[in-house]
């Protein structure tokens, strides 16, 4: 396999691929935050202070929607640098991104899995997100080779 496409990602495509790719430790973290807070709340309402116990459960309620919207407006100013032309090239040993002012390369055995999304290949190194391909880059023959490459390496699995 040897496939090499231009591209050009948005702003947009790239903040949704990293909030994709780090879906499970933003669950795991709102989570932590809406117990901490409800515990907060409770206790803040057996002390008889009404009005902290209902600002910690309103903040309960927001915190995870408000993080949300915080980090991908952060991720959008920070990761506004991958959104210029750029030539994927996609291997049988691995992947390139080359730019005007940067090139990428990685090889599948550094990868510990691939999440393919309807969007993107979110590319893992010890369940870590470290890249990711987005599939309105590749034509669909593309990335059924692609996928079936994956696949075949064991590396691509669903969530």
């Amino acid at each position: 396999m040897d496939i090499s496409v231009k591209y050009q990602p948005t702003e947009d495509e790239v903040t949704r691929a990293f909030t994709q790719g780090f879906k499970r430790q933003l669950t795991i973290l709102y989570a932590f935050l809406v117990v901490v807070l409800l515990g907060g709340a409770a206790y803040r309402f057996a002390a008889g202070d009404l009005g902290l116990g209902i600002g910690a459960l309103v903040a309960a309620v927001l915190s995870p929607a408000a993080g949300t919207w915080w980090l991908r407006r952060r991720a959008r100013r920070m990761l506004a640098f991958l959104c210029v032309p750029t030539t994927v090239r996609v291997t049988d040993s691995g992947y390139e991104c080359l730019t005007e002012e940067s090139t990428t390369a990685m090889r599948w055995t550094m990868f510990s899995h691939v999440f393919p999304t309807p969007e993107f290949w979110l590319l893992y190194v010890n369940n870590q997100p470290a890249a990711f391909l987005p599939k309105a880059a590749f034509d669909a023959a593309q990335r059924s080779e692609i996928d079936a490459f994956l696949a075949a390496r064991k590396i691509s699995r669903s969530r």
